[in-house]
């Protein structure tokens, strides 16, 4: 069962970041915080696409890189870098992004079903393309991206 994106008359509410030269949009209820890079501590034999675990606020979550999850070449963390607090299905998950761009609201009519591949990912993941003026907004489908994750043994 996938989620709904947040509509309000018509409008999609997301939360944008950038991965790469991609620029991509959750719906702005499944994120609960934006925070700056701290510090991960990694987890023996976790997969190649968990950088580890933080502790935020006593919780322990699992931080996703989502470079690595994407098979793009890592990066070195920079001033922008960010993780993502998202929960779905229960979980808390952070994922690791290159940048945070902002908080959208689109109109519905401009997102389009996604192309066989976008970026080397599989259309899988993705819910649709946006269109925006003169960029391409990714929009993810955080269900089946989850869905693929191996984060319960963490």
């Amino acid at each position: 069962m996938s989620q709904e994106i947040s509509r309000e008359d018509g409008l999609l509410q997301l939360v944008t970041f950038h991965i790469g030269e991609e620029e991509f949009g959750v719906d702005i209820l499944a994120v609960q915080e934006i925070i700056r890079l701290m510090q991960i501590t990694p987890v023996p034999r976790a997969p190649i696409y968990i950088d580890g675990v933080i502790n935020l606020r006593g919780k322990v979550i699992p931080v996703v890189n989502m470079r690595a999850r994407f098979s793009l070449p890592a990066q070195e963390a920079t001033p922008q870098t960010r993780i993502v607090v998202m929960e779905f299905d229960q979980k808390i998950v952070g994922f690791l992004v290159d940048a945070v761009s902002e908080v959208l609201r689109i109109p519905s009519s401009t997102v389009e079903d996604p192309p066989p591949v976008v970026a080397g990912i599989g259309s899988e993941y993705i819910r649709g393309v946006g269109k925006l003026d003169e960029r391409l907004l990714i929009l993810l489908d955080l269900d089946r991206l989850m869905s693929h994750l191996d984060i319960d043994g963490l």
